[in-house]
């Protein structure tokens, strides 16, 4: 199985992407649409927050409730990431235990936590001429 996703830019640094039947603008300026950092940002948060929601139950807390993230890209010198904070507000209360524990299930979980991993990286091919 694999993910499919196909991105075109006619010009500029604007960028359409076809994601199965859904469409999604990333503006690398962020002037006509989220940035490349913040899409990053809200495909990480949207992954954390069901790996929450299964951490929370797979550690016998229960319903989390609403669960709101605010995450927090800090730019190194060239504006690339080199860290993130997330504040996980939740309807449920938790003591630090159970905050702990669901967080570091929510981290086993997350898909696009993992994928953040510093070996990966896109095996690249260009075809030049195409168009």
């Amino acid at each position: 199985m694999a993910k499919e996703v196909t991105t075109t830019s006619a010009e500029g640094y604007q960028s359409d992407n076809q994601i199965r039947d859904f469409e999604r603008t990333i503006d690398a300026t962020g002037e006509e649409a989220p940035d490349t950092l913040e899409a990053l940002l809200a495909a990480y948060t949207s992954c954390y927050v069901p790996a929450l929601r299964v951490g929370a139950e797979q550690r016998d807390v229960g319903d989390l409730g609403r669960i709101e993230i605010d995450a927090t890209g800090d730019l190194n010198d060239d504006d690339k990431l080199k860290a993130v904070q997330f504040t996980v507000r939740t309807e449920a209360e938790l003591d630090d235990d159970e905050a702990d524990r669901i967080v570091t299930r929510a981290n086993q979980l997350c898909k696009v936590h993992d994928a953040l991993k510093g070996e990966l990286e896109a095996d690249v091919t260009v075809e030049s001429g195409t168009f």
